[in-house]
């Protein structure tokens, strides 16, 4: 019974406790797809807050696509893989706690292998002077970055990546990256915790940036694509190592 899986919220940040605890509900299966949820005033009784915080935690959930809202109708559960945003990734990364499911690291790994080369290719064609010195100052800041810093190494591996997408001249998919910046950095900061790791990584920027500046497309792209292969050849063994 779903009165069952329900106990009071009692915490501050009542809505985003809410929505974590539907998003737990949904993405585990226990409230099934298609299945309608009370009324705003029964979860609001059910879980011990007020009305608001429930209607401002299901209107939050629809637009991950968890739920649907309908008037006069309420709240019904989506199918998240047909109805889902961009921001729910970081919601099935909080779920899962960090350790994705195979299928999910698998789609995530695939996606960059065919969108990143090309918008490295892209950056060589179209970059500006001025992006160029910025690939500079930031390959400057990770190698004088302390390599026990793993956040801020990661966060600035993150900047050199954004900076290609925004480079490439191309204006969706610097934003498509931003939505995706807690999963890439969740990734990538497992493996930065690696030193030689890091000095590979390192390296790579390097050539990256001398094949942009050059306007080498062919070679951004392949740089890049050693990259991936690189970063996804560390982030499995890093799993294993975990399992």
């Amino acid at each position: 019974m779903l009165e069952d899986l329900l106990e009071p919220i009692k915490t501050e940040s009542l809505k985003d406790v809410f929505v974590l605890r539907f998003e737990e509900l949904i993405l585990s299966g226990k409230l099934k797809i298609g299945q309608k949820l009370p009324s705003e005033r029964e979860l609001a009784l059910q879980l011990g807050v007020s009305r608001p915080v429930v209607h401002e935690g299901l209107v939050l959930l629809t637009t991950r696509g968890l739920v649907s809202l309908k008037p006069r109708f309420g709240a019904t559960v989506n199918d998240y893989r047909k109805e889902g945003s961009i921001t729910l990734l970081s919601s099935l990364i909080h779920y899962q706690k960090g350790k994705l499911e195979p299928e999910l690291l698998e789609s995530l790994l695939q996606m960059r292998l065919l969108l990143e080369p090309p918008f490295a290719r892209l950056a060589a064609e179209n970059r500006t002077q001025e992006q160029v010195r910025e690939f500079q100052r930031i390959l400057e800041m990770e190698e004088s970055a302390d390599a026990r810093n793993t956040q801020m190494i990661t966060d600035l591996d993150f900047d050199f990546h954004l900076l290609i997408a925004v480079a490439s001249g191309n204006t969706v998919y610097p934003l498509l990256l931003n939505s995706f910046r807690p999963v890439y950095t969740n990734l990538s900061g497992q493996f930065f915790k690696d030193p030689q790791v890091i000095a590979a990584v390192h390296q790579y920027h390097r050539n990256m940036i001398k094949a942009i500046e050059a306007g080498h497309g062919g070679k951004a792209t392949s740089v890049m694509k050693e990259i991936l292969c690189h970063g996804e050849k560390h982030l499995r063994r890093m799993i294993d190592r975990q399992a």
